[in-house]
């Protein structure tokens, strides 16, 4: 397994663990972290001996979504972002293709992309301080894949509206009360509880397994590429409003935002 600066990635008795490690930002997501979880989760599909994966967040965050100060200001961020084109983002294409059934830790604040990337796994295990939130809203942005596709059919539709309209961030018992997360356990527990579950999987034949969550992702949840092109294609369009503009700027100011609708 290869070395990296923000993601630790071990393998222990066929299971992978998968650890996002920029705790001092609570794992914000910086442009070579996104890298790192795209590599990581490709490297997982290449290697034979890994039959699970547990994916959580080093500190007390599991994912507070995109660097705000690194992605969309000064940095070289928003020229980047500027040239969005159509298709998936890499990161949540690597871990929806991987075949091996994900056990998300949600360990802590799971927000904006970070919500987004406990939605990709299969299971979510939430310790009792965990909290969720579509925050795009409050960016002027849309939600990636985990919000637009696997979110409603988790929750529904009409509970997914809800999270996604209001931006509303949402505790580990609510979550658990819609179907969000499929257990709550004290934090101390949280890595015992998500490992009894993967290493439960990685005792069954690995090559029925994949094809079950393949064929679950096909009845299910469907094919998240055309959502995919559609979402970077509205990025695209929404990064140059004025709405987003004042969305980064009022949270960095710590100041409640005004819309204007341009």
């Amino acid at each position: 397994m290869a070395n990296y600066e923000f993601i630790e990635l071990s393998v222990s008795n066929h299971v992978a663990l998968v650890k996002l490690n920029r705790p001092e930002i609570m794992n914000a997501l910086n442009w070579q972290m996104y890298s790192e979880l795209e590599d990581s989760f490709l490297s997982i599909q290449k290697d034979s001996d890994v039959r699970s994966v547990v994916l959580t967040g080093q500190g007390r965050a599991f994912c507070s979504g995109d660097d705000v100060k690194e992605i969309m200001v000064a940095g070289g961020g928003s020229d980047r972002l500027q040239r969005v084109r159509p298709g998936t983002t890499p990161a949540a294409k690597a871990i929806l293709d991987c075949d091996r059934p994900i056990v998300a830790a949600v360990n802590g604040p799971a927000v904006g992309w970070g919500m987004d990337l406990s939605l990709m796994a299969d299971f979510r295990i939430a310790s009792e301080s965990a909290s969720f939130g579509e925050l795009f809203v409050k960016r002027g942005l849309v939600a990636d894949v985990g919000g637009l596709v696997r979110l409603p059919k988790i929750v529904g539709p009409q509970r997914a509206a809800e999270l996604l309209f209001t931006g509303e961030v949402i505790s580990a018992e609510r979550a658990l009360g819609i179907g969000l997360v499929m257990e709550v356990v004290p934090h101390d527990q949280l890595l015992a509880s998500a490992n009894a579950l993967a290493n439960k999987i990685a005792e069954n034949p690995p090559l029925a397994v994949r094809y079950l969550k393949e064929g679950l992702r096909r009845s299910f949840y469907g094919d998240y590429d055309e959502m995919g092109n559609w979402i970077s294609q509205t990025l695209g369009v929404l990064f140059k409003t004025q709405d987003h503009k004042e969305g980064v700027a009022s949270f960095l100011e710590k100041r409640k935002p005004v819309f204007s609708g341009k």
